[in-house]
Protein backbone atom coordinates (compact mmCIF):
# COMPACT_ATOMS: atom_id res chain seq x y z
CA UNK A 1 0.00 0.00 0.00
CA UNK A 2 1.38 3.43 -1.19
CA UNK A 3 2.21 5.46 1.98
CA UNK A 4 3.65 9.29 2.89
CA UNK A 5 3.33 9.75 6.79
CA UNK A 6 6.41 7.04 7.77
CA UNK A 7 9.33 8.07 8.78
CA UNK A 8 11.06 5.28 8.24
CA UNK A 9 14.11 5.24 5.87
CA UNK A 10 13.74 5.50 2.06
CA UNK A 11 15.75 2.57 0.37
CA UNK A 12 18.03 4.15 -2.42
CA UNK A 13 18.59 3.68 -5.54
CA UNK A 14 22.14 1.98 -7.00
CA UNK A 15 23.07 3.79 -10.52
CA UNK A 16 25.99 3.80 -12.17
CA UNK A 17 27.76 3.09 -9.07
CA UNK A 18 26.28 5.33 -7.24
CA UNK A 19 23.35 5.00 -4.26
CA UNK A 20 21.43 7.66 -4.44
CA UNK A 21 17.33 9.31 -3.67
CA UNK A 22 14.73 8.19 -6.06
CA UNK A 23 12.34 10.99 -7.35
CA UNK A 24 9.17 8.80 -7.09
CA UNK A 25 6.37 10.17 -4.91
CA UNK A 26 5.08 6.54 -3.81
CA UNK A 27 6.75 4.29 -1.60
CA UNK A 28 5.40 1.32 0.15
CA UNK A 29 6.32 -0.09 3.64
CA UNK A 30 8.82 -2.06 4.75
CA UNK A 31 7.82 -4.20 7.42
CA UNK A 32 9.40 -6.50 10.68
CA UNK A 33 6.92 -9.43 10.17
CA UNK A 34 7.35 -10.45 14.00
CA UNK A 35 6.11 -7.25 15.31
CA UNK A 36 4.34 -4.98 12.22
CA UNK A 37 6.84 -2.56 12.97
CA UNK A 38 7.57 -0.05 9.37
CA UNK A 39 11.25 -0.28 9.23
CA UNK A 40 11.88 1.13 6.20
CA UNK A 41 10.12 2.50 2.81
CA UNK A 42 10.29 1.40 -0.82
CA UNK A 43 10.28 4.23 -3.72
CA UNK A 44 8.12 2.71 -6.91
CA UNK A 45 10.25 3.73 -9.36
CA UNK A 46 8.43 4.64 -12.66
CA UNK A 47 10.16 4.32 -16.26
CA UNK A 48 12.47 7.03 -16.62
CA UNK A 49 14.75 5.84 -13.41
CA UNK A 50 14.44 2.00 -14.56
CA UNK A 51 15.88 3.91 -17.90
CA UNK A 52 18.56 5.60 -15.95
CA UNK A 53 19.49 1.84 -14.20
CA UNK A 54 19.44 0.21 -17.64
CA UNK A 55 21.29 2.77 -19.62
CA UNK A 56 24.75 2.84 -17.05
CA UNK A 57 24.16 -0.96 -17.32
CA UNK A 58 24.79 -0.58 -21.27
CA UNK A 59 27.72 1.96 -20.91
CA UNK A 60 29.42 -0.69 -18.56
CA UNK A 61 28.54 -3.49 -20.31
CA UNK A 62 31.48 -2.25 -23.50
CA UNK A 63 33.77 -2.64 -21.38
CA UNK A 64 32.92 -5.37 -18.43
CA UNK A 65 32.26 -7.49 -21.66
CA UNK A 66 35.96 -6.99 -22.96
CA UNK A 67 37.44 -7.96 -19.40
CA UNK A 68 39.21 -11.02 -19.34
CA UNK A 69 37.04 -13.38 -17.90
CA UNK A 70 39.48 -14.74 -15.27
CA UNK A 71 39.56 -11.03 -14.10
CA UNK A 72 36.01 -11.05 -13.98
CA UNK A 73 36.01 -14.54 -11.62
CA UNK A 74 38.84 -12.56 -9.46
CA UNK A 75 36.04 -10.25 -8.46
CA UNK A 76 34.01 -13.38 -7.38
CA UNK A 77 36.62 -14.56 -5.35
CA UNK A 78 36.89 -11.27 -3.25
CA UNK A 79 33.12 -11.12 -3.01
CA UNK A 80 32.92 -14.76 -1.81
CA UNK A 81 35.54 -13.05 0.97
CA UNK A 82 33.20 -10.35 1.84
CA UNK A 83 30.36 -12.33 2.07
CA UNK A 84 32.13 -14.66 4.31
CA UNK A 85 33.10 -12.33 6.99
CA UNK A 86 29.39 -10.60 6.78
CA UNK A 87 27.60 -13.89 6.87
CA UNK A 88 25.59 -13.51 9.79
CA UNK A 89 25.20 -9.89 9.65
CA UNK A 90 23.60 -10.64 6.00
CA UNK A 91 21.31 -13.17 7.86
CA UNK A 92 20.45 -10.90 10.72
CA UNK A 93 18.84 -8.22 7.57
CA UNK A 94 17.46 -11.55 6.07
CA UNK A 95 15.54 -12.52 9.25
CA UNK A 96 14.44 -8.70 10.41
CA UNK A 97 12.94 -8.40 6.87
CA UNK A 98 11.29 -11.29 5.99
CA UNK A 99 10.71 -13.37 9.64
CA UNK A 100 12.81 -16.21 9.05
CA UNK A 101 14.60 -17.72 11.85
CA UNK A 102 18.17 -16.99 11.98
CA UNK A 103 19.41 -20.71 11.54
CA UNK A 104 17.00 -20.72 8.31
CA UNK A 105 18.26 -17.23 7.22
CA UNK A 106 21.91 -18.11 7.69
CA UNK A 107 21.35 -21.35 5.60
CA UNK A 108 19.55 -19.12 2.23
CA UNK A 109 22.67 -16.86 3.11
CA UNK A 110 25.22 -20.02 2.47
CA UNK A 111 22.94 -21.47 -0.79
CA UNK A 112 22.99 -17.90 -2.24
CA UNK A 113 27.00 -18.34 -1.53
CA UNK A 114 27.41 -21.31 -2.95
CA UNK A 115 26.24 -19.73 -6.60
CA UNK A 116 29.13 -17.32 -5.97
CA UNK A 117 31.27 -20.07 -5.47
CA UNK A 118 30.08 -21.52 -8.80
CA UNK A 119 30.66 -18.68 -10.20
CA UNK A 120 34.36 -18.43 -9.36
CA UNK A 121 34.70 -21.32 -11.89
CA UNK A 122 33.07 -19.81 -14.98
CA UNK A 123 36.56 -19.49 -16.92
CA UNK A 124 36.24 -23.18 -17.08
CA UNK A 125 32.58 -23.53 -17.85
CA UNK A 126 32.53 -21.17 -20.29
CA UNK A 127 35.22 -22.50 -23.03
CA UNK A 128 34.14 -23.65 -26.01
CA UNK A 129 34.55 -26.11 -28.45
CA UNK A 130 36.49 -26.55 -31.43
CA UNK A 131 37.32 -29.40 -34.32
CA UNK A 132 40.28 -29.26 -36.73
CA UNK A 133 39.20 -30.96 -39.95
CA UNK A 134 35.52 -30.49 -40.13
CA UNK A 135 36.14 -30.84 -43.58
CA UNK A 136 39.37 -30.74 -45.43
CA UNK A 137 41.54 -27.75 -43.87
CA UNK A 138 39.09 -26.25 -42.60
CA UNK A 139 38.41 -26.11 -38.89
CA UNK A 140 35.71 -25.60 -36.58
CA UNK A 141 35.09 -23.51 -33.42
CA UNK A 142 32.21 -22.17 -30.99
CA UNK A 143 32.81 -19.02 -28.28
CA UNK A 144 30.22 -18.17 -25.53
CA UNK A 145 30.02 -14.26 -25.98
CA UNK A 146 27.62 -12.42 -23.06
CA UNK A 147 24.08 -10.87 -24.51
CA UNK A 148 24.09 -7.37 -23.27
CA UNK A 149 21.75 -6.00 -19.81
CA UNK A 150 19.87 -8.65 -18.00
CA UNK A 151 17.60 -7.96 -15.25
CA UNK A 152 16.41 -10.01 -12.12
CA UNK A 153 12.82 -9.45 -10.79
CA UNK A 154 12.74 -11.56 -7.36
CA UNK A 155 10.58 -12.47 -4.43
CA UNK A 156 10.40 -11.68 -0.95
CA UNK A 157 10.70 -15.09 0.47
CA UNK A 158 14.46 -15.33 -0.24
CA UNK A 159 15.54 -12.07 -0.19
CA UNK A 160 19.35 -12.72 -0.11
CA UNK A 161 19.29 -16.18 -1.74
CA UNK A 162 17.27 -15.96 -5.25
CA UNK A 163 19.23 -12.55 -6.55
CA UNK A 164 22.61 -14.91 -5.58
CA UNK A 165 21.25 -17.04 -8.25
CA UNK A 166 21.09 -14.62 -10.69
CA UNK A 167 24.04 -12.01 -11.00
CA UNK A 168 26.86 -13.36 -9.93
CA UNK A 169 26.81 -16.06 -13.11
CA UNK A 170 25.22 -12.92 -15.43
CA UNK A 171 27.90 -10.63 -14.27
CA UNK A 172 31.17 -13.40 -14.35
CA UNK A 173 29.66 -14.20 -17.91
CA UNK A 174 30.78 -10.58 -18.96
CA UNK A 175 26.76 -9.09 -18.95
CA UNK A 176 25.75 -6.24 -16.65
CA UNK A 177 22.84 -6.25 -14.48
CA UNK A 178 19.54 -4.34 -13.11
CA UNK A 179 18.00 -6.44 -10.02
CA UNK A 180 14.46 -5.63 -8.91
CA UNK A 181 14.18 -7.01 -5.60
CA UNK A 182 10.69 -7.67 -4.35
CA UNK A 183 9.32 -4.74 -2.68
CA UNK A 184 8.83 -6.39 0.60
CA UNK A 185 12.28 -7.42 0.95
CA UNK A 186 14.81 -5.00 -0.76
CA UNK A 187 17.45 -4.51 2.46
CA UNK A 188 19.28 -7.63 1.90
CA UNK A 189 20.04 -7.15 -1.52
CA UNK A 190 21.35 -3.62 -0.76
CA UNK A 191 23.79 -4.46 1.96
CA UNK A 192 25.14 -7.57 -0.58
CA UNK A 193 25.32 -5.00 -3.50
CA UNK A 194 27.43 -3.32 -1.06
CA UNK A 195 29.86 -6.03 -0.74
CA UNK A 196 30.38 -6.42 -4.28
CA UNK A 197 31.23 -3.36 -5.06
CA UNK A 198 33.58 -2.88 -2.31
CA UNK A 199 35.21 -6.03 -4.20
CA UNK A 200 35.70 -4.08 -6.64
CA UNK A 201 33.09 -4.07 -9.51
CA UNK A 202 32.86 -2.03 -11.47
CA UNK A 203 30.40 0.66 -11.89
CA UNK A 204 27.66 0.43 -13.55
CA UNK A 205 27.92 -3.73 -13.60
CA UNK A 206 25.46 -4.26 -11.04
CA UNK A 207 22.31 -1.89 -10.35
CA UNK A 208 18.86 -2.21 -8.34
CA UNK A 209 15.68 -0.28 -8.68
CA UNK A 210 12.41 -0.70 -6.78
CA UNK A 211 9.08 -0.84 -7.86
CA UNK A 212 6.32 -2.81 -8.70
CA UNK A 213 3.79 -3.60 -11.47
CA UNK A 214 5.53 -0.04 -13.33
CA UNK A 215 8.83 -0.88 -12.91
CA UNK A 216 9.29 -4.39 -14.02
CA UNK A 217 6.71 -3.60 -17.44
CA UNK A 218 9.41 -0.81 -17.90
CA UNK A 219 12.25 -3.81 -17.66
CA UNK A 220 10.03 -6.16 -19.61
CA UNK A 221 9.63 -3.29 -22.17
CA UNK A 222 13.12 -1.65 -22.25
CA UNK A 223 14.80 -2.60 -26.14
CA UNK A 224 18.07 -2.49 -24.25
CA UNK A 225 17.71 -5.35 -22.12
CA UNK A 226 17.89 -8.76 -23.27
CA UNK A 227 17.42 -11.04 -20.97
CA UNK A 228 15.22 -11.26 -17.67
CA UNK A 229 15.29 -14.00 -14.91
CA UNK A 230 12.39 -14.56 -12.74
CA UNK A 231 11.14 -16.12 -9.37
CA UNK A 232 7.65 -16.02 -8.29
CA UNK A 233 4.29 -16.95 -8.67
CA UNK A 234 3.01 -18.92 -11.56
CA UNK A 235 0.33 -16.42 -12.34
CA UNK A 236 3.26 -13.49 -12.46
CA UNK A 237 5.72 -15.72 -14.05
CA UNK A 238 3.39 -16.43 -16.95
CA UNK A 239 2.66 -12.68 -17.03
CA UNK A 240 6.53 -12.08 -17.33
CA UNK A 241 7.70 -15.03 -20.05
CA UNK A 242 4.74 -13.94 -22.28
CA UNK A 243 5.18 -10.25 -22.15
CA UNK A 244 9.56 -10.44 -22.01
CA UNK A 245 9.30 -12.69 -24.99
CA UNK A 246 6.71 -10.93 -27.09
CA UNK A 247 9.48 -7.97 -26.57
CA UNK A 248 12.26 -10.14 -27.86
CA UNK A 249 14.24 -11.10 -24.64
CA UNK A 250 15.34 -14.64 -23.35
CA UNK A 251 13.07 -14.70 -20.37
CA UNK A 252 13.42 -17.76 -17.44
CA UNK A 253 10.53 -17.68 -15.33
CA UNK A 254 10.23 -19.73 -12.26
CA UNK A 255 6.91 -20.06 -10.69
CA UNK A 256 4.98 -21.92 -8.15
CA UNK A 257 4.67 -25.11 -6.70
CA UNK A 258 2.63 -27.68 -5.18
CA UNK A 259 5.18 -30.56 -4.35
CA UNK A 260 3.81 -34.08 -3.10
CA UNK A 261 5.57 -36.23 -0.20
CA UNK A 262 4.75 -39.90 -0.79
CA UNK A 263 5.45 -42.13 2.23
CA UNK A 264 5.60 -45.80 1.74
CA UNK A 265 4.77 -48.17 4.55
CA UNK A 266 8.27 -49.39 4.73
CA UNK A 267 9.71 -45.81 5.06
CA UNK A 268 12.07 -45.26 8.23
CA UNK A 269 8.99 -42.81 10.26
CA UNK A 270 10.93 -41.11 12.64
CA UNK A 271 13.43 -39.91 9.78
CA UNK A 272 10.06 -39.50 7.76
CA UNK A 273 8.60 -37.06 9.90
CA UNK A 274 11.65 -34.92 10.73
CA UNK A 275 11.96 -34.54 7.07
CA UNK A 276 8.58 -33.99 6.39
CA UNK A 277 8.18 -31.47 9.35
CA UNK A 278 11.24 -29.29 8.02
CA UNK A 279 9.80 -29.57 4.72
CA UNK A 280 6.23 -28.42 5.14
CA UNK A 281 7.07 -25.99 7.83
CA UNK A 282 10.53 -24.70 7.39
CA UNK A 283 10.28 -20.80 6.39
CA UNK A 284 6.84 -20.70 7.74
CA UNK A 285 5.92 -23.09 4.07
CA UNK A 286 6.94 -19.69 2.39
CA UNK A 287 9.05 -21.52 -0.30
CA UNK A 288 8.68 -23.07 -3.62
CA UNK A 289 10.23 -26.58 -2.78
CA UNK A 290 8.00 -26.68 0.13
CA UNK A 291 6.64 -29.91 0.87
CA UNK A 292 2.85 -29.05 1.00
CA UNK A 293 1.20 -32.51 -0.09
CA UNK A 294 1.62 -35.75 1.86
CA UNK A 295 0.48 -38.58 0.45
CA UNK A 296 0.87 -41.66 2.82
CA UNK A 297 0.75 -44.86 0.98
CA UNK A 298 -1.84 -47.59 2.24
CA UNK A 299 -1.39 -48.55 6.29
CA UNK A 300 1.70 -45.68 6.09
CA UNK A 301 -1.03 -43.30 7.34
CA UNK A 302 -1.82 -45.03 10.15
CA UNK A 303 2.17 -45.19 11.41
CA UNK A 304 3.02 -41.58 10.01
CA UNK A 305 0.03 -39.34 11.44
CA UNK A 306 0.34 -39.37 15.24
CA UNK A 307 4.18 -38.88 14.92
CA UNK A 308 3.89 -36.28 12.67
CA UNK A 309 0.69 -34.27 14.40
CA UNK A 310 2.67 -34.81 17.79
CA UNK A 311 5.87 -33.09 16.06
CA UNK A 312 3.93 -30.16 14.90
CA UNK A 313 1.93 -29.56 17.97
CA UNK A 314 5.62 -29.07 19.99
CA UNK A 315 7.33 -26.81 17.13
CA UNK A 316 7.36 -23.47 18.82
CA UNK A 317 5.84 -20.16 16.81
CA UNK A 318 7.74 -16.66 18.09
CA UNK A 319 9.31 -13.98 17.00
CA UNK A 320 12.80 -14.17 15.17
CA UNK A 321 14.29 -10.71 14.97
CA UNK A 322 15.40 -10.95 19.04
CA UNK A 323 17.56 -14.09 18.00
CA UNK A 324 15.65 -16.17 20.79
CA UNK A 325 15.41 -19.86 19.61
CA UNK A 326 11.73 -21.46 18.29
CA UNK A 327 11.01 -23.27 15.14
CA UNK A 328 8.84 -21.40 13.59
CA UNK A 329 8.42 -17.52 12.52
CA UNK A 330 6.19 -15.02 11.11
CA UNK A 331 4.89 -14.90 7.42
CA UNK A 332 5.81 -11.78 5.34
CA UNK A 333 2.24 -9.89 5.68
CA UNK A 334 -1.05 -9.15 7.31
CA UNK A 335 -2.43 -9.54 3.89
CA UNK A 336 -0.67 -13.21 3.17
CA UNK A 337 -1.25 -14.19 7.05
CA UNK A 338 -5.16 -13.63 6.01
CA UNK A 339 -4.79 -15.33 2.88
CA UNK A 340 -3.20 -18.54 4.40
CA UNK A 341 -6.63 -18.47 6.87
CA UNK A 342 -8.87 -17.93 3.97
CA UNK A 343 -7.26 -21.44 2.55
CA UNK A 344 -7.08 -23.11 5.51
CA UNK A 345 -10.94 -22.52 6.05
CA UNK A 346 -11.95 -23.60 2.46
CA UNK A 347 -9.89 -27.07 3.10
CA UNK A 348 -12.14 -27.56 6.45
CA UNK A 349 -15.16 -26.50 4.91
CA UNK A 350 -14.43 -28.71 1.63
CA UNK A 351 -14.22 -31.63 4.45
CA UNK A 352 -10.46 -31.47 5.86
CA UNK A 353 -10.21 -32.84 9.53
CA UNK A 354 -7.57 -29.91 10.66
CA UNK A 355 -6.09 -32.32 13.05
CA UNK A 356 -3.18 -29.93 14.05
CA UNK A 357 -4.75 -26.36 13.53
CA UNK A 358 -2.64 -23.13 14.02
CA UNK A 359 -5.25 -20.27 13.74
CA UNK A 360 -5.79 -19.34 16.89
CA UNK A 361 -1.75 -19.52 17.92
CA UNK A 362 -0.93 -16.34 19.91
CA UNK A 363 2.83 -14.65 20.59
CA UNK A 364 2.65 -13.11 23.43
CA UNK A 365 5.60 -10.31 22.97
CA UNK A 366 4.52 -9.97 19.12
CA UNK A 367 0.76 -9.27 19.38
CA UNK A 368 1.29 -7.26 16.14
CA UNK A 369 2.95 -10.02 14.39
CA UNK A 370 2.01 -11.71 11.68
CA UNK A 371 1.93 -15.41 13.27
CA UNK A 372 0.16 -18.82 12.15
CA UNK A 373 1.22 -22.09 13.39
CA UNK A 374 1.98 -25.61 11.86
CA UNK A 375 -1.56 -26.51 10.23
CA UNK A 376 -2.37 -30.54 8.88
CA UNK A 377 -5.26 -30.97 6.92
CA UNK A 378 -5.58 -34.90 7.16
CA UNK A 379 -8.23 -36.84 4.91
CA UNK A 380 -7.95 -34.76 2.19
CA UNK A 381 -10.13 -35.28 -1.00
CA UNK A 382 -8.15 -35.28 -4.02
CA UNK A 383 -10.11 -32.79 -6.16
CA UNK A 384 -10.13 -30.15 -2.83
CA UNK A 385 -8.64 -26.45 -3.39
CA UNK A 386 -6.09 -26.94 -0.66
CA UNK A 387 -4.66 -29.54 -3.37
CA UNK A 388 -4.75 -27.80 -6.19
CA UNK A 389 -3.53 -24.46 -5.41
CA UNK A 390 -0.63 -23.43 -4.03
CA UNK A 391 -1.25 -22.10 -0.17
CA UNK A 392 2.43 -20.73 0.68
CA UNK A 393 2.55 -21.49 4.35
CA UNK A 394 2.84 -23.69 7.46
CA UNK A 395 0.38 -25.78 5.85
CA UNK A 396 0.37 -29.32 5.10
CA UNK A 397 -2.46 -31.58 3.12
CA UNK A 398 -2.75 -34.88 3.39
CA UNK A 399 -4.33 -37.25 1.04
CA UNK A 400 -4.16 -40.58 2.07
CA UNK A 401 -4.14 -43.18 -1.53
CA UNK A 402 -3.46 -46.64 -1.50
CA UNK A 403 -0.88 -47.40 -4.16
CA UNK A 404 1.95 -46.36 -5.63
CA UNK A 405 0.08 -45.66 -8.76
CA UNK A 406 -2.17 -44.21 -7.13
CA UNK A 407 -0.12 -41.81 -6.30
CA UNK A 408 1.41 -41.17 -9.11
CA UNK A 409 -1.81 -40.47 -10.82
CA UNK A 410 -2.39 -37.60 -8.40
CA UNK A 411 0.78 -36.28 -9.50
CA UNK A 412 -0.18 -35.98 -12.97
CA UNK A 413 -3.29 -33.99 -11.73
CA UNK A 414 -1.11 -31.23 -10.52
CA UNK A 415 -0.54 -28.24 -12.91
CA UNK A 416 2.59 -27.60 -11.33
CA UNK A 417 5.74 -29.83 -11.27
CA UNK A 418 8.50 -28.54 -9.38
CA UNK A 419 9.91 -31.45 -6.99
CA UNK A 420 7.94 -34.47 -5.39
CA UNK A 421 9.99 -36.97 -2.61
CA UNK A 422 9.38 -40.32 -2.02
CA UNK A 423 10.11 -41.90 1.65
CA UNK A 424 10.62 -45.60 1.30
CA UNK A 425 13.04 -48.56 1.71
CA UNK A 426 12.26 -50.15 -1.43
CA UNK A 427 14.65 -49.48 -4.80
CA UNK A 428 12.12 -50.87 -6.83
CA UNK A 429 9.59 -48.27 -5.56
CA UNK A 430 12.21 -45.66 -5.61
CA UNK A 431 12.92 -46.41 -9.00
CA UNK A 432 9.18 -46.33 -10.54
CA UNK A 433 8.71 -43.07 -8.73
CA UNK A 434 11.11 -41.39 -9.89
CA UNK A 435 11.07 -42.18 -13.47
CA UNK A 436 7.46 -41.67 -13.27
CA UNK A 437 6.46 -38.57 -11.46
CA UNK A 438 5.67 -35.21 -12.29
CA UNK A 439 7.80 -33.20 -11.80
CA UNK A 440 11.47 -31.68 -12.27
CA UNK A 441 13.17 -32.53 -9.25
CA UNK A 442 12.98 -35.52 -7.37
CA UNK A 443 14.05 -36.62 -4.24
CA UNK A 444 14.56 -40.19 -2.23
CA UNK A 445 14.65 -40.09 1.47
CA UNK A 446 15.06 -36.18 1.04
CA UNK A 447 12.38 -33.45 2.22
CA UNK A 448 14.07 -30.61 0.13
CA UNK A 449 15.32 -31.57 -3.12
CA UNK A 450 16.17 -28.38 -4.62
CA UNK A 451 19.49 -28.58 -5.97
CA UNK A 452 23.20 -27.08 -5.08
CA UNK A 453 24.40 -24.44 -7.66
CA UNK A 454 25.85 -27.17 -9.91
CA UNK A 455 23.35 -28.56 -10.73
CA UNK A 456 19.86 -26.40 -12.53
CA UNK A 457 16.41 -25.70 -10.61
CA UNK A 458 13.97 -27.43 -13.22
CA UNK A 459 11.19 -26.64 -12.52
CA UNK A 460 8.39 -28.34 -14.90
CA UNK A 461 5.18 -27.45 -16.29
CA UNK A 462 3.59 -24.06 -14.35
CA UNK A 463 6.00 -24.17 -12.82
CA UNK A 464 8.71 -22.58 -14.92
CA UNK A 465 8.24 -20.94 -18.02
CA UNK A 466 11.12 -20.98 -20.41
CA UNK A 467 13.66 -23.36 -22.14
CA UNK A 468 17.35 -22.97 -19.86
CA UNK A 469 15.95 -23.25 -16.09
CA UNK A 470 18.30 -21.13 -13.41
CA UNK A 471 21.61 -21.89 -11.57
CA UNK A 472 24.31 -24.69 -13.46
CA UNK A 473 25.67 -25.15 -16.60
CA UNK A 474 22.24 -23.81 -17.89
CA UNK A 475 22.50 -20.87 -16.11
CA UNK A 476 25.67 -20.37 -18.25
CA UNK A 477 23.89 -20.90 -21.23
CA UNK A 478 20.92 -18.62 -20.41
CA UNK A 479 23.19 -15.59 -19.92
CA UNK A 480 25.54 -16.08 -23.15
CA UNK A 481 25.05 -16.66 -26.93
CA UNK A 482 27.17 -18.87 -29.02
CA UNK A 483 29.50 -17.80 -32.32
CA UNK A 484 30.51 -20.66 -34.48
CA UNK A 485 33.34 -19.60 -36.88
CA UNK A 486 34.47 -21.87 -39.27
CA UNK A 487 37.84 -21.14 -40.63
CA UNK A 488 39.87 -22.01 -43.94
CA UNK A 489 43.69 -20.50 -44.95
CA UNK A 490 45.29 -21.32 -48.50
CA UNK A 491 48.93 -20.92 -49.51
CA UNK A 492 50.02 -17.76 -51.95
CA UNK A 493 49.47 -20.54 -54.41
CA UNK A 494 46.04 -20.75 -54.09
CA UNK A 495 45.94 -23.96 -53.38
CA UNK A 496 45.30 -26.67 -50.20
CA UNK A 497 48.36 -27.22 -47.66
CA UNK A 498 51.55 -26.04 -47.33
CA UNK A 499 52.59 -24.95 -50.84
CA UNK A 500 54.04 -21.38 -50.37
CA UNK A 501 58.01 -21.48 -50.44
CA UNK A 502 58.52 -20.53 -46.90
CA UNK A 503 57.02 -24.10 -45.70
CA UNK A 504 59.19 -26.27 -47.80
CA UNK A 505 62.07 -27.72 -46.24
CA UNK A 506 65.15 -26.23 -47.55
CA UNK A 507 67.84 -28.82 -49.54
Amino acid sequence: MPVAESKATACQLLIGGKWQDSKATSFSNVSNPSTGEVIARVPMCGTSEIDLAVQAAQKAFIDWSETPVVERARVMFRFKALLDANYEDIAKIVTREHGKTLAEAKASVQRGMEVVEFACGIPSLMMGESLENIARNVDCETMRHPLGVCAGITPFNFPAMVPLWMYPIAITCGNTFVLKPSEKVPMSSMAIAKLLLEAGLPEGVLNIVHGGKDAVDALLEHPLVKAVSFVGSTQIAKYIYEKGTMNGKRVQAAGGAKNHIIIMPDADMEQTVHALQASAFGCAGERCMAGSLAVPVGDAADMLMPKLAEAARGMKVGRTDMGGSVDMGPVISADHLAKVKSMIDKGVAEGADAVVDGRSVKVADAPNGYFLGPTILDQVKPQSTVVREEIFGPVLSVVRVNTVEDAIELGKQCPFGNGAVMFTSSGRAAREFKHRFNAGMIGINVGVPAPMAWFPFTGWNASFFGDLHIQGKEGIQFYTQQKMTMTRWFGSSGKKGFHDPIWKAKS
